[in-house]
């Protein structure tokens, strides 16, 4: 065999659009994550600047007296700045985080995501249908107050008022 005839083989177009991350699908769920990591990163910035300014107006000037800072400061004001940077960097991060796993568990529209979560609680692909799953909760909700009502009604037979510890022990 010469290196003329072995070339790899050509790849099709259908190879290349199959790859999971690359196809539109996938850039479509993962543009929610960067947007995400994005902001993330604006906020970042935010933050830096607003830790950097405070700092500098912190230190004294050249000329100033080391005894008496001239530092005015408006408590209202910074915690105002702190609530709105601190909001900001935890929206950035939820955005980001739903944009990974949005894409990690291949969901991009709200009716995909409830057909997983459907699917998840045994409501769509296991037989078991919508009122079937709403018919068994009933069941467990009558179940556990059937039991409340009953140890309520043991309690008023008792006529005890004391109220008794889990060893049984008045308190």
């Amino acid at each position: 065999m010469n290196a003329a005839n072995s070339s790899p083989p050509p790849t099709s177009q259908s190879s290349i659009s199959s790859n999971p991350i690359t196809n539109s699908r996938s850039r479509k769920q993962l543009s929610l994550f960067v947007a995400g990591a994005s902001f993330f990163l604006l906020s970042g910035v935010i933050t830096r600047r607003s830790l950097h300014r405070r700092y500098a107006a912190s230190v004294p000037k050249f000329y100033q007296p080391s005894n008496r800072p001239g530092l005015a400061v408006n408590g209202a004001m910074e915690g105002f700045e702190a609530l709105n940077i601190a909001t900001i960097n935890v929206t950035s991060f939820m955005i980001m985080m739903t944009g990974g796993l949005l894409w990690a568990f291949d969901i991009s529209s709200m009716d995909e995501m409830r057909r997983k979560i459907r699917g998840g609680l045994g409501v769509d692909g296991t037989g078991r249908s919508e009122t079937d799953a709403e018919q068994a909760f009933e069941e467990w909700l009558a179940g556990v107050m059937g039991r409340k009502e009953e140890k309520e009604s043991r309690k008023e037979q008792s006529g005890d008022d004391v109220r008794r510890n889990e060893r049984g022990r008045p308190r």
